[in-house]
């Protein structure tokens, strides 16, 4: 497994949300990304989306709390072999949550190749 410390592993998701498309990133609103070691559940997940998708905020009213992004460091080092694919991945996984955000299904998801 990778070892990289946490403020490093928080410095690349950050090069990573950098990278992405302004076009992304230019209606995520009341959005927070955070890392976490691993899931609650002690699932194998790289990332997850808590929140109300675009699809739903007809639902989202004033003074809910903010939408997750979460990544979770421990699994992503786990499933990286080296630090040129965590960065990729870090990358896949922040283009797949924010995917979820939009409304995109799982399926869709992979049909476009984000995950």
């Amino acid at each position: 497994m990778l070892v990289i410390p946490l403020e490093e592993f928080e410095a690349l998701v950050s090069d990573g949300l950098d990278s992405l498309h302004d076009d992304m990133m230019s209606q995520l609103d009341n959005v927070i990304f955070l890392v976490e070691d691993r899931p609650q559940d002690g699932s194998d997940i790289l990332g997850v989306y808590e929140g109300f998708s675009l699809a739903e905020r007809n639902v989202y009213g004033y003074g809910e709390e903010p939408d997750r992004i979460i990544l979770f460091r421990e699994n992503l080092l786990e499933h990286c072999a080296d630090h040129d694919e965590l960065v990729h991945e870090i990358r896949v996984t922040l283009v797949h949550e924010i995917a979820h955000f939009y409304g995109l299904t799982e399926e869709r998801i992979h049909e476009l190749g984000w995950g």
